[in-house]
């Protein structure tokens, strides 16, 4: 098997498993901070077995990878409270969909905060992606209050992960497993105090979802990710990120028989199609371009 195609592999595996996390926290029936709790805690497990079998260990941990990395974890956390929390009540598909607006909050970030060129097509895309957004917070007038607050929290969550991503490219040349180890520490820590601790499930079913979620959803997902990462094109890396929200869809529809309103259906093309663009479109476009002039250097 090529470099590629195991990458290819590895991505859409971490992609799917990742769709489906929205199910494993409605149902395991747990508070969002209890959930969030366990995820780091056997997230935080897995991630230590893998970074010292890959010895990443040895000479990454200074202060200011403690220092940026924790600064990271705050808003990493954050973020999966935000999310979780949108779940049930904007539902699955929507929060996940406000949610893939992500890399357009990095954008706008990266234009303040270090001052990046943000070109016309990616503004042209921005727009797209939040035309397809205010389509989407429309139908809260008729769904109620809960849903337009799902909405508002999904988006916090991508403001949220969007600091984290900032923060994190201050750690260039950090393993990310690494970071990610760090990231999860600091959720047990953090979320500790507020975890109902006294009273742990009693059911070996939702003991299952916790570790799933924990081992799988965070240890297996950003193992097989990173890995991926290293072995694609950032154009297929984009590209293979629509299995995320596509999955978390038909397991809203097929699990809880939510369908989708005209209004949402619309706004969530439209954002697929400007996170196609940026992430997917774009990046092979810059990537062609450079590999032109290379050829006419």
């Amino acid at each position: 098997m090529s470099e590629q195609a195991r990458g290819t592999a590895e991505m859409s595996v971490a992609m799917a498993i990742a769709g489906t996390i929205g199910w494993f926290v409605v149902t395991s029936g747990r508070q969002v901070l209890d959930v969030v709790f366990w995820r780091c805690a056997f997230g935080a497990v897995a991630l230590f077995v893998a970074c010292a079998y890959l010895g990443h260990f040895r000479g990454h941990l200074t202060k200011r990878v403690l220092g940026l990395a924790t600064l990271g974890g705050i808003a990493i956390v954050l973020n999966w409270i935000l999310l979780f929390a949108a779940y049930s009540r904007a539902s699955i598909a929507m929060a996940t969909m406000v949610y893939n607006t992500q890399p357009f909050m990095l954008v706008c970030l990266g234009a303040y905060f270090l001052r990046e060129r943000v070109t016309m097509a990616k503004l042209a895309w921005l727009a797209l992606a939040f035309g397809g957004l205010a389509l989407i917070v429309q139908v809260g007038a008729s769904s109620g209050p809960q849903y337009t607050v799902g909405i508002v929290m999904a988006f916090g969550a991508a403001c949220a992960w969007a600091v984290a991503a900032l923060v994190t490219k201050q750690l260039a040349g950090t393993p990310p497993h690494l970071i990610a180890l760090i990231h999860v520490c600091v959720g047990v820590v953090a979320l500790m105090p507020f975890a109902d601790l006294a009273h742990p499930p009693s059911s070996a079913g939702t003991w299952g979802m916790l570790l799933t979620i924990g081992v799988v959803h965070t240890g297996l997902v950003y193992i097989l990710m990173y890995d991926a990462i290293h072995r694609l094109p950032t154009h297929i890396q984009g590209s293979l990120s629509f299995i995320y929200p596509i999955v978390a869809i038909a397991v809203d529809v097929l699990a809880f028989g939510r369908r989708l309103q005209t209004m949402q259906v619309v706004g969530s093309v439209a954002i697929l199609i400007a996170v196609f663009g940026m992430n997917g479109l774009g990046a092979f476009w810059a990537r062609r371009s450079q590999a032109d002039s290379a050829s006419h250097a």
